[in-house]
């Protein structure tokens, strides 16, 4: 009927536009300044352990990308690549792993942590995978999420990482910079990932994990964060409201 308005729906292109662009002004920093702040501050260096993992000329593996997601939970990204590299010059395939000893296992990834219990869980996986999969990694996030130890950010490396796709993982680094950025203003994961799915192009997504873990690393760290150089620091909404206030 003519001068009526049609009510807009969820997903409505209205709507997403509407979210960045609220997500612009409430956080006085965009998504371009952020990425190519990020990559400023960082050169080359530091790498990470999954991003060691996709590179090089071959083809990707998902399943150790999988497992190395797996195994690096509460461990150093340095013990992360050492473990994986030893357990798959031994086991090179989902195939080969579930037919694995826990105990032979156990002493390949030694050195990361909760070993004892990775080492089983990982069997677990590779055997579901074997048996349920055909020995081919699930590339959708509902299918990885039924696997054991597998949650989203685990799912989106996968993803990310092994797959190529566009996805956002976020960790504790991604969790903790969005917030001091104020990109968003969240206290569960799943809550930034949506407000960072919201924020950048859906073409910057795959690169925003590497980005922010390394940042973190390096830059935006937990403890002693080195504000002074960092070049984000004047639209950050953490430098504004916590470090110029202590220098005042």
């Amino acid at each position: 009927m003519s001068g009526q308005t049609a009510p807009v729906r969820k997903g409505h292109p209205f709507i997403k536009n509407s979210l960045i662009i609220l997500n612009l002004l409430v956080s006085g920093v965009d998504p371009k300044t952020v990425i190519e702040g990020v990559r400023s501050a960082l050169g080359e260096d530091p790498w990470t352990a999954l991003g060691e993992m996709s590179k090089g000329e071959g083809p990707r593996d998902p399943f150790k990308i999988l497992i190395g997601t797996i195994l690096s939970h509460r461990t150093r990204d340095e013990r992360t690549a050492e473990a994986t590299e030893r357990l798959f010059k031994r086991f090179r395939s989902a195939e080969e792993l579930a037919e694995a000893r826990a105990d032979e296992v156990m002493e390949l990834i030694r050195g990361v942590g909760f070993y004892h219990v990775k080492s089983r869980r990982i069997i677990e996986v590779a055997r579901i995978i074997k048996e349920q999969y055909g020995g081919r990694i699930p590339d959708t996030l509902e299918e990885l999420l039924k696997l054991p130890s597998v949650g989203r950010k685990t799912a989106n490396c996968v993803l990310v990482y092994g797959f190529k796709k566009d996805a956002i993982p976020v960790d504790t680094h991604v969790h903790r910079i969005a917030n001091r950025l104020g990109i968003v203003h969240t206290k569960e994961p799943e809550e930034t990932e949506a407000g960072l799915r919201n924020f950048f192009p859906k073409e910057d997504w795959i690169e925003v994990n590497d980005l922010f873990v390394r940042f973190g690393k390096t830059v935006c760290r937990p403890v002693g964060p080195r504000c002074p150089i960092c070049p984000l620091r004047e639209g950050c909404e953490y430098y504004k409201k916590v470090v110029k206030i202590k220098r005042k």
